[in-house]
């Protein structure tokens, strides 16, 4: 099939878009075994692993990339479009994975993971790093651009971010604590704000990516619509 007029590169392809895939696919995959080989004290807790953000997104991430690859393996339209339709929520979910995890981090690393379940440098690159560049590569070198509004950005978000925090809050009356060490610190209402927060910037993350497919691309309406959200056409 054809690909977009504003792709950069052809996508499906059994060439350089199935490499891309095949790539995430592997990182992705790598992580998943890690957690099998090396299972911490949460992982027989209700919720196990996805009780954490980043194992959701990694997860998404997954079958986001299972879809791209599918696509460029068959060269089938509707998997390519339902790979399109699913990295609206995966790409932006990831960037805020990693900014939130980063931006943490540098304040203190015991607020998102305890001493005893640090990661080595490789696989946490892999589960917060790794995602993000991957779900990036894919949008801006290989998908057709995003036509997503900042307000239903933020609808999106507002709608992933509190129904996480239903998640989490459903495992905490199982479990009896919180997956991250955050969690424990705050009050309702400040875990209110932190998800609002957190559902703010994963808008600013879709607004970002739009900006950057158009500034690679040379779509300056893209650039703008992404630095006037407000704008109104």
């Amino acid at each position: 099939m054809a690909r977009h007029s504003l792709q950069r590169f052809a996508s499906p392809s059994r060439a350089f878009s199935g490499l891309v895939h095949l790539i995430g696919l592997g990182s992705f995959s790598a992580s998943f075994v890690y957690l099998f080989t090396f299972p911490s004290p949460i992982s027989a807790s209700f919720g196990g692993q996805f009780q954490y953000l980043t194992i959701i997104g990694l997860a998404l991430a997954t079958i986001t990339f299972i879809l791209g690859l599918l696509a460029d393996i068959t060269l089938s339209p509707q998997l390519f479009a339902a790979k399109n339709v699913l990295s609206v929520c995966s790409a932006p979910l990831q960037v805020l994975v990693t900014t939130l995890y980063g931006g943490l981090c540098a304040i203190d690393k015991g607020l998102v993971v305890p001493p005893e379940l640090e990661l080595p440098l490789l696989p946490d690159f892999g589960f917060h790093v790794m995602p993000a560049i991957m779900l990036s590569l894919d949008l801006i070198l290989l998908s057709p651009p995003w036509t997503i509004k900042s307000y239903n950005a933020m609808t999106l978000s507002l709608a992933l971010a509190f129904l996480y925090w239903g998640w989490i809050e459903y495992c905490f009356s199982r479990n009896g604590w919180y997956p991250y060490p955050i969690f424990e610190l705050l009050s309702t209402s400040q875990r209110a704000l932190l998800f609002a927060v957190s559902a703010a910037l994963m808008t600013g993350s879709t607004m970002a990516l739009k900006w950057g497919y158009g500034k690679l691309n040379g779509i300056e309406k893209f650039k703008s619509d992404a630095i006037n959200p407000t704008k109104i056409d």
